[in-house]
């Protein structure tokens, strides 16, 4: 049986030493997407961490028109649906407008909002009016106090179930900081802190294209180094994207982990 969202904003608020939000940046296909939530959910058992899984099903914020965004709503809440039914796992996944909030609330178990997205109030309120845990990612432009307001708008609408997640800071045009301050500045919104520790390694259009144009480049090789920062400085959760294949992923690659 599906928890409910209180109890697993509960369970996900005690977990030691953390809990992870994991997955592949983007739904490519349903059997990639059912093979990576088994063998993540396999590891998560064995080490005792509780996982929520990620996949997204849209990619809107992307560098170029070009870019590969996803099946879209409908067939990627169906995915999604089927990881829950097929590994008994709760799922998170983002949304890019209001209208979208209705549909993803009636599967997912955690609304992500984009950080480039942080304070759009109709959508915070959108996201926060279906009850389900909303996960607030800092704007790469913002400052940790900025979330104090973020996650009240979500609470004025009489949803207690809200995180806050630190993605980096724009370092530059093409570069991310992650200020091991900002987890203990993030904690003033009086809830759950979340690190990505894939996302804040991004190079924002920092990859030039064969042919013209540019994607977002990372540093992958970091990753470990960030997610040990994070939970030695005492964040609730851990966000980051993985894949078998990043090297091919069609989107992210270079800031998903193996």
């Amino acid at each position: 049986m599906e928890a409910p969202p209180v109890a697993l904003f509960d369970s996900l608020k005690a977990a030691k030493p953390f809990f992870l939000l994991a997955g592949p940046n983007v739904i490519e296909s349903e059997e990639h997407v059912l093979k990576m939530a088994k063998h993540i959910k396999g590891i998560t058992t064995k080490l005792g961490i509780p996982l929520v899984f990620k996949s997204s099903f849209d990619k809107a914020n992307r560098t170029s028109s070009k870019s590969f965004r996803g099946p879209g709503l409908e067939e990627g809440l169906k995915i999604l649906e089927k990881v829950k039914a097929t590994y008994d796992l709760p799922v998170v996944t983002d949304v890019h407008e209001s209208h979208q909030c209705e549909a993803v609330g009636r599967v997912a178990d955690i609304i992500q909002i984009p950080a480039f997205l942080c304070r759009q109030t109709d959508l915070l309120v959108a996201a926060a009016k279906t009850g389900k845990i909303i996960n607030i990612k800092k704007g790469q432009f913002c400052a940790p106090s900025v979330m104090v307001n973020s996650a009240e708008k979500v609470r004025l609408v009489g949803n207690p179930n809200v995180m806050v997640c630190e993605r980096g800071t724009m370092f530059g045009y093409n570069d991310l900081i992650v200020d091991p301050r900002n987890f203990e500045w993030l904690r003033e919104a009086n809830c759950p802190v979340v690190a990505d520790v894939t996302h804040a390694l991004q190079q924002p259009a920092g990859r030039k294209l064969d042919g013209g144009g540019v994607a977002s480049g990372g540093l992958r090789e970091l990753i470990p180094c960030i997610a040990r920062t994070s939970v030695a400085v005492g964040v609730d959760g851990i966000f980051m994207e993985v894949h078998d294949d990043p090297l091919n992923a069609p989107c992210d690659g270079p800031t998903q982990w193996v």
